[in-house]
């Protein structure tokens, strides 16, 4: 098992505004999969009130646009080996707390990140790209479920902070999602943030990482704040040396 087989794709948000589910997606997902795949594995465990047949359903619609089927995990009897065979894994958005539980549960970590390191590519929505982190430790959202332990997958060393926005509101007086994440960053000095606008997402293909979109994204670190170009290099932030300033 080594780093380069790694092949992510991960993205902050399932739509942006004024678009379909996925719409704005379409481009970076026919050229990650690049029909190396035909058929991919869904992971609908994110949603806590809304039906897993019904997420699997709008999913299977859109990608069917892109020329892709999608299968379930949630219809396999036998979630391990439903991963095992799997030709590329689609994590779907929700609730992030959620979803590391129900894989904690179904005892899915290992075996996800097995498969992604021996070169199974991986679409995290999100939640989903949440997961890809050391920790889920920058989600957006509330802990609706406690997982076994904050820890995820690990398939990338650094932090994701997904629908990233640096907008405050009139009047506000709590503090900013920039403010959290610098807490974050002072708190974890080992590990840069970077926050992803809706519609960004990130391609990584062993250690070249590619910033997608039409937006900078926010690279936080104890030392410094600042936006990112998407035709800038991230290759850095693979590294394990990473060095701040």
């Amino acid at each position: 098992m080594t780093r380069d087989k790694r092949r992510l794709l991960l993205l902050s948000s399932s739509r942006t505004a004024g678009t379909e589910y996925l719409e704005h997606a379409r481009e970076y997902l026919r050229n990650f999969l690049n029909a190396r795949a035909r058929t991919l594995l869904f992971v609908p465990y994110a949603r806590v009130s809304r039906n897993y047949d019904d997420y699997l359903e709008r999913v299977r619609a859109n990608f069917a646009v892109i020329g892709y089927d999608v299968t379930g995990l949630h219809r396999f009897g036998d979630p391990v080996l439903a991963i095992n065979k799997a030709e590329a894994l689609v994590v779907g958005g929700g609730n992030t707390y959620q979803l590391l539980h129900t894989l904690y549960t179904n005892k899915l970590m290992a075996v996800i990140r097995q498969r992604v390191f021996g070169g199974m590519p991986y679409i995290g929505c999100s939640a989903g790209a949440n997961i890809a982190c050391p920790t889920i430790c920058t989600t957006n959202d509330m802990p609706v479920v406690w997982p076994e332990r904050c820890e995820a997958l690990n398939l990338v060393p650094f932090q994701i902070n997904p629908h990233y926005t640096d907008a405050q509101l009139p009047r506000y007086q709590g503090e900013t999602r920039n403010e959290r994440l610098q807490e974050y960053a002072h708190a974890n000095p080992k590990v840069p943030v970077l926050g992803l606008r809706e519609g960004s997402a990130l391609r990584i293909e062993a250690d070249e990482i590619q910033l997608l979109g039409l937006h900078p994204a926010c690279l936080f670190t104890p030392a410094i704040t600042r936006e990112v170009a998407p035709n800038e290099p991230l290759g850095f932030l693979a590294a394990n040396n990473y060095v701040y300033g």
